[in-house]
């Protein structure tokens, strides 16, 4: 079907943030790069992720019942490619802290959203998280990180 082999270029048009998603189960820190978030409600404060079917990340963030979402800056690629490995150590070498609810909140994002998990729902090969907003903050002033047709972009300063 035509729509299966336009539906990834198509919406590849359409560009998007990057951030962490971050967690602690015990005390390992727990994390993937996520594109596919969006603000959901201003009231009450809500946003919505949309992890893969086959994250192995997710399901231990669902576990835990909150998480961090850190937005990255335009200099944090590397972060991003870390933290979208599978079967490592994601954090090896990352700097980071807890955020007020205990989650690890990334050294150099540009800014946090402390959240609890409300719900899911079934997203086809993703699924829909609806989460509850307890806390945010900014970090830093930078432009973000942003994917676009398949790589990284950045703003053009005009």
């Amino acid at each position: 079907m035509a729509v299966d082999l336009d539906f990834k270029a198509v919406l590849g048009r359409f560009c998007t943030g990057i951030t962490a998603i971050t967690a602690l189960e015990g005390d390992q820190p727990l994390g993937f790069a996520c594109q596919s978030f969006s603000a959901l409600s201003l009231a009450p404060a809500a946003v919505a992720l949309f992890p893969a079917r086959t994250s192995t990340t997710w399901p231990r963030i669902r576990e835990v019942g909150r998480f961090c979402v850190n937005i990255l800056a335009d200099d944090q690629e590397d972060v991003c490619r870390q933290l979208g490995r599978s079967g490592q150590d994601k954090f090896a070498d990352l700097r980071w802290r807890r955020s007020p609810n205990g989650s690890p909140l990334l050294d150099g994002s540009i800014a946090w959203i402390d959240c609890v998990v409300e719900r899911e729902v079934d997203g086809g090969d993703h699924t829909i998280v609806v989460a509850h907003v307890t806390d945010l903050g900014e970090q830093r002033e930078a432009a973000p990180l942003l994917f676009y047709r398949s790589g990284y972009e950045r703003l053009a300063v005009v």
